[in-house]
């Protein structure tokens, strides 16, 4: 006689397959109530049905197995419950890497749009910036607090242009470089990390990105395309301005960002 349900009873319980209710035996994630000395037949109890359930929901999530054995071992459930928001935080996250992915594959995929670009000459401009060498990695973080202190530190100040940054070359190629973010001012402060700066006079040529920042690459890469078609390309820092961003709405399709590509040109604007 024995007490309990064999494994085959046990899996159709659970709707679990006998080579998943082993591996999770094997995994020390599940192991059976008995295991019969002589014949090695597991035996489970019918208390072990929300256990098992719970593992195979965890595992569908991607959980792996040491952090589901992490939460199974945990007798907090504030300590479970915590681990449980961590996961589905990371799932989130690349759901969302995800979801970016796809809707820049699919713009990729389409005809390209005629891409629309002006050849314009910037004067030199004096403006309230910060500075930074930064990773590529680094950058959004990087941006959104230089960002805030920029606009704290303009309190009171009309602002007379659009949002801007400046970007080298090495950012792109090496991964790690030069980067600038501001706003125009007439009367650019010193304080903190913010000083007054000024961007040289620059040919550039421009064109307007339309929609979020997770596909911008796209849009550079056209307008890259269109530089080097047209002989027109030199080295420089590539300008970027914030003619509509998130500090104006919520919503990334309405957001549209100027890139400025330096180039050479011989005859006069």
């Amino acid at each position: 006689m024995h007490a309990g349900l064999t494994i085959g009873e046990f899996a159709q319980l659970t709707q679990l397959s006998i080579r998943t209710l082993r591996r999770y035996h094997e995994g020390g994630l599940l192991a059976p109530a008995t295991v019969d000395p002589g014949s090695g037949y597991r035996y489970y109890t019918t208390e072990q049905i929300p256990a098992a359930q719970i593992i195979h929901r965890l595992r569908e999530l991607g959980m792996p197995l040491r952090e589901v054995g992490e939460m199974l071992a945990t007798p907090d459930p504030d300590s479970r419950a915590a681990l449980v928001a961590a996961h589905l935080g990371r799932l989130e996250s690349e759901l969302e890497r995800t979801r970016t992915a796809v809707t820049s594959l699919r713009r990729l995929l389409q005809p390209p749009p005629q891409l629309a670009v002006e050849l314009r000459a910037e004067p030199a401009r004096t403006v309230a910036a910060i500075t930074g060498t930064v990773d590529r990695c680094e950058l959004p973080r990087w941006f959104n607090e230089a960002v805030a202190e920029l606009r704290a530190a303009l309190t009171g100040q009309e602002i007379t242009g659009p949002a801007g940054g400046m970007y080298d070359n090495e950012l792109f190629t090496t991964g790690a470089g030069g980067a600038v973010v501001y706003h125009r001012v007439d009367h650019p402060p010193a304080v903190g990390r913010v000083r007054p700066l000024t961007l040289p006079a620059a040919e550039l040529a421009v064109t307007v990105h339309r929609g979020p920042y997770s596909d911008l690459d796209i849009s550079y890469g056209q307008l890259g395309a269109y530089v080097t078609d047209h002989a027109l390309a030199v080295a420089g820092p590539v300008r970027e301005a914030y003619l509509v961003w998130s500090r104006d709405t919520a919503d990334p399709d309405s957001w549209r960002t100027e890139i400025g590509w330096p180039i050479f040109r011989v005859s006069p604007i």
